[in-house]
């Protein structure tokens, strides 16, 4: 299927590795240029290199969430080598596990500034090029966890849950304008992250990290963690002009783990 996409661009955060990269190579295969930002400069620089070793157009830069002068300076560059930024993949990192009940509130200011604050600040930075062209795509990774809470990631719950309520409202106020927002709900794919709260719960549990996996992927209806490239395959459709008339909507890419319907 050709999705329509040869010659847009992409802004992709954390797009060196995991589901960044998996939507990164997805719209790259489809003829998007892609402009990868990431903290880790070497797996930045290795992944701009797969991706133009295929003939595709990527370009790399180091910036941290965290500090948004630096991920403002990374946008403005993209867009002064690739144009103006027709797609948006807002994807940032997970705290550290944890419950709800006495979190410091340091922890909670901290965290929202880090994974909430930076992707309301680049998606208005760049909607404006998208409102002048009439055409754009905002892509926002959040987690199951959003629909069917988890007790061991409380603080991820919450502020990603905060990402979906503002997602749905922004859907709104630019669907006229030719721009589609919706959020995508990875379950358990294969990435640093999924590896990450496995050893916690083998941790909490005293089991084998491999065991912890293990009982994780049979607990999921297909029967194992899915992939980022089948996560960036969706992604890279809801990207596309054959997705115009989806937005606002939660995507589920979870193996059908989740319960509720």
């Amino acid at each position: 299927m050709d999705l329509q996409l040869e010659g847009k661009t992409a802004l992709i955060l954390g797009g060196s590795k995991g589901l960044g990269r998996g939507v990164a190579d997805a719209l790259a295969a489809e003829g998007v240029a892609v402009a990868l930002v990431a903290r880790g400069q070497e797996a930045l620089d290795r992944a701009v290199a797969e991706i133009t070793s295929r003939g595709a157009k990527a370009v790399g830069f180091a910036a941290d969430l965290a500090n948004w002068p630096s991920v403002e300076d990374a946008a403005n560059a993209a867009r002064k080598q690739l144009g103006a930024i027709d797609i948006l993949l807002n994807n940032s990192g997970g705290p550290p596990p944890s419950g709800v009940a006495g979190v410091p509130a340091k922890v909670w200011e901290d965290q929202f500034h880090a994974m909430v604050m930076p992707l309301f600040r680049i998606t208005d930075l760049l909607l404006g090029d998208m409102r002048a062209r009439k055409w754009g795509r905002i892509l926002n990774i959040a987690s199951t966890s959003v629909v069917e809470p988890l007790a061991a990631i409380g603080v991820s719950n919450t502020l990603r849950s905060a990402i979906v309520g503002w997602a749905k409202t922004l859907a709104t106020e630019t669907a006229r304008d030719g721009i589609t927002v919706n959020t995508l709900l990875p379950g358990a794919i294969s990435t640093d992250r999924t590896v990450q709260l496995s050893r916690a719960t083998a941790e909490r549990q005293k089991i084998s990290v491999e065991e912890a996996i293990q009982r994780g992927a049979q607990a999921i209806p297909v029967g194992r963690f899915g992939t980022p490239a089948e996560f960036g395959a969706v992604a890279a459709f809801l990207a596309s002009p054959l997705a115009a008339y989806v937005t606002g909507s939660l995507i589920r890419i979870d193996g059908g783990a989740l319960r509720s319907v």
